[in-house]
């Protein structure tokens, strides 16, 4: 079975995609369509005081229906082909898919030249407006960084374990995690997201998704696996806990990534010196499970990371973690980058290997 959403064949070893208009108006004929006026109105003009986001492929304006229903409106760079392809990716992704902790999709726009994406409208906007952001308005305790860390594991693990065929997300990060009214996280953007069944071992794809959440194995590699969704969760709860972005241009002083800082502080016993100094209640031993957690989930070796849903386990009770599996986390760093553009991939190709399953992290309770 083929991962690829826009009926790619192969003919002579290359990859030929057939016109994306019938996937198109597949695609849109699956969902609400809104007309383009409906949105315009509702966006005042997708006036520049509603804007609340942009992305890698256009901009995203809140809007309000004339029934007074709230939306987040993503509206496609004009004249972007890659675009186009993420548009039709995560309509037929998740239009169909209902989670309490991903993003839901009320609709889109195919009207003229304009591609629009309609989700529902989350207050809290995105959790690194949260953490990085301006922190007047907003303060996030533990027992709701906890709570956002635990709901983004269960929406992952939904993906990964439950959906058929499971989904791969590529692109976690804390700008793609929404937070609902009560703080409740929702798993956004699958603009880059890959079907994934069954019989296959790993996806041969090119390499996408935003440096700092990428694993290691996937940027030198090529080759996709839920594990990589895994690597980018670790990196997420880092950063949940810290308030520190895993961005390599805030550690160029010291050389170090908030990955490498919190593998340090751990074998130097310190790991409490990585919390955010915002937080003053908390428990010290459910934090440090968190973070140790989060090096279970960055290790170099992807087979050694848990699934989401052991992941949830370790998060979720009190239980001491098998730390004599434990080993040291996988880096990739910006000098990397020529490497990475030395890749030969080949976008879409599977490998049809026998399912291997893996004893990758044992949990003991105390």
């Amino acid at each position: 079975m083929s991962c690829c959403l826009f009926g790619a064949r192969k003919k002579g070893g290359d990859l030929v995609h057939h016109d994306t208009r019938d996937t198109e108006d597949r695609a849109v004929a699956s969902t609400k369509n809104f007309s383009f006026s409906e949105l315009r109105i509702a966006t005042n003009n997708f006036h520049q005081t509603n804007k609340i986001g942009r992305g890698g492929f256009g901009t995203v304006y809140k809007g309000t229906l004339k029934n007074g229903k709230e939306i987040a409106v993503k509206t496609l760079a004009a004249e972007s082909k890659q675009g186009l392809r993420e548009f039709l990716t995560e309509i037929e992704t998740i239009s169909n898919v209902r989670h309490p902790n991903l993003v839901e999709i009320i609709g889109c726009c195919a009207d003229g030249n304009n591609r629009i994406l309609v989700y529902e409208y989350l207050v809290n906007r995105s959790l690194d407006q949260a953490l990085f952001g301006s922190r007047i308005s907003i303060k996030l305790e533990w027992d709701k960084r906890a709570a956002i860390c635990l709901g983004t594991a269960q929406g992952l693990a939904y993906l990964h374990e439950e959906l058929v065929p499971h989904i791969v997300h590529r692109d976690i990060k804390a700008s793609n995690i929404l937070l609902d009214k009560d703080y409740t996280p929702k798993i956004g953007d699958f603009g880059l997201a890959k079907l994934f069944p069954d019989n296959i071992t790993h996806i041969s794809t090119k390499i996408a998704g935003t440096t700092g959440y990428l694993a290691p194995e996937y940027v030198l590699g090529g080759q996709l696996t839920m594990k990589a969704d895994v690597y980018s969760f670790g990196v997420l709860i880092l950063e949940t806990i810290s308030g520190r972005s895993s961005s390599s241009s805030i550690w160029r002083g010291d050389k170090k990534s908030l990955l490498g800082w919190a593998w340090q502080l751990y074998e130097d016993r310190k790991l409490l010196e990585l919390v955010d100094a915002e937080l003053d209640d908390f428990l010290e031993k459910e934090v440090v499970r968190y973070i140790k957690v989060a090096l279970f989930c960055t290790q170099a070796n992807a087979n050694r990371r848990p699934m989401m849903s052991q992941v949830i386990e370790m998060l979720s009770r009190n239980i001491q973690l098998n730390e004599k599996e434990l080993t040291p986390p996988g880096f990739f760093q910006d000098s990397d980058a020529s490497m990475r553009s030395k890749l030969k991939s080949s976008e879409c190709s599977t490998s049809q290997q026998s399912s291997v399953t893996f004893a990758i992290t044992q949990v003991t309770p105390r």
